[in-house]
């Protein structure tokens, strides 16, 4: 059964046998309109890792969403193209295709989307238009025949389909079979005592009504409909200003309405032990610190250090199983250089 948003938050004794804690599939969902092929997963790969869809050469997906690694770049702001720096930390790239939107703010409703946006971003790959970014593409001669093994005879080059290659790799960034998933399925030697503790302390603090469902990232719903939550929602606390965590209104600045002011989507608690630093501006260092902020200025508790240590226990359980990431090799343009 699951549990009402006002018995979580109010702290009422309850038991994680109540609750329907969910293992994470086995597999992404995938789009009728861009279904999966190994062509077409392996030519999303390939441009992922090309710093080429830049307009210094440099800078690549995987810039700030390393694969190698937590699926971020581990920086509070990342750095793309001439050294520039935004205001947002990247988001794991990790069990994204499990969210109903991306970006901190919402404001992309697929991963199609998303891959849209950075490579014209003039902070992030800086690309004047993606018109630049497909000739580019065009004059690497290996890429033509990768593009029609991945959509077919005739198939061209262009925007939509290397933004639905890409979509298709993302889908396959997924980390099953964390020592949560092995518990939750049956396997109660997979989490520590204290893990088991600290899943039960993560219930009871009311951190589950915000951070539900399989992917931590709150209820499964349409794409393109965000879960959102305002943060802080309990203003005033010494973290506001410590951690400059109002002076960014969130989905305000994509929608301009002033009742979305502080409204962010949540993100995925996935692997969230490898993902510092925290919150949307990277300006929380440790895990175990995100854990005492979140609480006191969502729930209005302060922790003790025996509570917040196991709940940052529970969360290292739910480091996933990643899959094996090799580097792509990229096309070659012989005698010649695509970057101006």
């Amino acid at each position: 059964m699951k549990l009402s948003h006002l018995a979580l938050v109010t702290g009422i004794a309850l038991s994680p046998m109540t609750y329907a804690w969910d293992a994470l599939p086995e597999a992404a969902p995938v789009p009728a309109d861009n279904p999966q092929s190994e062509a077409k997963i392996l030519l999303g790969k390939t441009l992922f890792f090309d710093p080429r869809l830049s307009s210094t050469g440099t800078v690549s997906c995987n810039s700030c969403h390393n694969v190698m690694e937590g699926g971020d770049d581990s920086r509070p702001n990342s750095m793309g193209v001439d050294g520039q720096t935004g205001d947002r930390s990247a988001p794991t790239v990790w069990n994204s295709a499990f969210l109903s939107a991306q970006f901190w703010d919402g404001r992309a409703a697929t991963l199609e989307d998303q891959a849209r946006g950075p490579v014209t971003n003039p902070i992030e790959m800086g690309m004047k238009s993606w018109d630049d970014a497909v000739a580019v593409l065009k004059q690497i001669e290996g890429y033509a025949p990768m593009f029609t093994a991945a959509f077919g005879e005739g198939a061209e080059i262009t925007e939509d389909n290397a933004v639905k290659a890409i979509a298709s790799y993302e889908r396959t960034l997924i980390t099953p079979n964390s020592a949560y998933d092995k518990y939750v399925k049956g396997d109660k030697t997979a989490m520590t005592e204290q893990q088991v503790r600290g899943m039960d302390t993560f219930l009871k603090t009311g951190c589950i009504a915000c951070h539900s469902g399989a992917n931590f990232s709150g209820p499964a719903l349409p794409i393109g409909q965000g879960f959102f939550m305002k943060f802080p929602t309990f203003a005033g606390s010494e973290y506001d200003a410590k951690y400059d965590l109002v002076s960014d209104t969130g989905l305000q600045t994509v929608t301009k309405k002033a009742t979305d002011a502080g409204m962010w989507r949540v993100p995925t608690l996935r692997n969230v032990a490898v993902t510092a630093p925290y919150a949307h501006n990277g300006a929380v260092p440790t895990l175990d610190e995100m854990v005492r902020v979140m609480a006191k200025t969502q729930l209005n508790k302060d922790l003790s250090d025996a509570d917040t240590a196991d709940i940052v226990a529970f969360l290292n359980a739910l480091t996933g199983k990643f899959p094996e990431q090799t580097m792509p090799r990229l096309p070659t343009t012989a005698g010649m250089s695509v970057v101006k």
